[in-house]
């Protein structure tokens, strides 16, 4: 038996003991060592069962109550007994990402988008929040020496903005404004300064949230509740606006401010996940050409991509952590904290088997 946070329902968190799981032919069986409590984690806490399935999920057939937990690195403790090319004491980050992989989706390399998709730690297949975890060899990614294994822990919510930034059409050298500074928002906001964003403008409510977006690389600071966004950018950018833009907030304000911001045939990158329909002013991109582009999670690379950024030390992410937390203080001292302190807080990572 292993203890497991497991998610019941809406605000219904039980840390139980529950069967070890057993390792077979192509997986690997993680201790994992640190995890992150994710903004998706939050949402299923306040308002779920939304992404975590309540019927059997159509790849893993499992549904709640489910072990959470998609962020985290860990060691190899065990591996099935066809694979030869990772060893046993290897530490690891874990890509979440469950796939069919025979969508149409999967075939053209988007498993991502794959029609029947779901996340370790959220569909199945058990999470990081627990002293064991097996999942397929495909899914771990060696973690550099030179790399922590609480930097290991981030490389998921970091691989997301990398990610976007692939997506986007970002060239050496252009000015780019970022809406929100949570950990996303943070996230792109260090992966446009390793990938030569020239100016870095980022658009953020929260004093502290801001501070931290100076210290990853934002040039500018504003503060939507009092700035024009739109002046300020354009002022900003020589009176053209922006070239790129990266909508980590999802906030209809935001979506409006962010569409007159970027300058004729501009890009704007959605990366938020919207709690409620928006509006798209479709003026407002056609008549300056500019593109509203959707990106979700990434795609087989960016994991790898993202740990050698971290080796080579052209990202450096561990100053997003802001809390260190047990297993037993999970709800109380990471979930609410990060609700109720949410401008404190960016990153609290659980201890799980340090």
């Amino acid at each position: 038996m292993m203890k497991a946070l497991r998610f019941h329902g809406q605000k219904d968190l039980r840390l139980e003991e529950i069967e070890e799981p057993k390792c077979g032919r192509g997986q690997v069986k993680v201790k994992p060592a640190y995890v992150g409590i994710c903004g998706t984690d939050l949402h299923e806490y306040m308002g779920g069962a939304n992404i975590v399935p309540t019927t059997p999920h159509p790849i893993t057939k499992e549904k709640i109550p489910l072990t959470l937990g998609h962020e985290f690195s860990g060691v190899i403790e065990e591996i099935g007994d066809d694979i030869n090319d990772i060893k046993i004491g290897q530490r690891v980050s874990v890509q979440p990402i469950i796939y069919d992989g025979t969508c149409g989706a999967c075939r053209d390399g988007l498993i991502n988008c794959c029609d029947n998709n779901g996340f370790i730690g959220l569909s199945g297949w058990g999470g990081g929040l627990s002293e064991h975890v097996v999942v397929p060899r495909a899914a771990v990614y060696e973690i550099p020496d030179s790399v922590s294994m609480e930097a290991g822990a981030l490389v998921e919510p970091i691989a997301v903005a990398w990610h976007s930034i692939n997506i986007s059409p970002l060239k050496k050298g252009d000015a780019v404004l970022v809406l929100g500074a949570g950990p996303i928002g943070l996230a792109v906001i260090q992966c446009l300064k390793a990938k030569g964003a020239e100016t870095i403008i980022a658009s953020e409510v929260a004093p502290r949230r801001r501070e931290f977006a100076k210290h990853f690389g934002a040039d500018y600071l504003l503060d939507p509740s009092k700035d024009d966004i739109v002046a300020k950018v354009k002022e900003i950018c020589g009176g053209v606006g922006a070239d790129v833009a990266f909508d980590a907030a999802g906030v209809q304000a935001g979506l409006d401010q962010a569409l007159k911001a970027i300058r004729a045939q501009g890009t704007l990158v959605n990366i938020a996940v919207w709690e409620k329909p928006a509006q798209l002013q479709m003026n407002d991109l056609i008549f300056r050409e500019r593109k509203y582009v959707g990106v979700t999670t990434y795609v087989q690379g960016d994991f790898r991509e993202v740990l050698d950024a971290i080796a080579a030390g052209t990202l450096m992410p561990e100053p997003m952590i802001t809390g260190r937390i047990q297993m037993d203080e999970i709800e109380e001292k990471g979930f609410k904290a990060l609700i109720e302190e949410k401008d404190r807080h960016v990153k609290i990572l659980v201890e799980v088997n340090p």
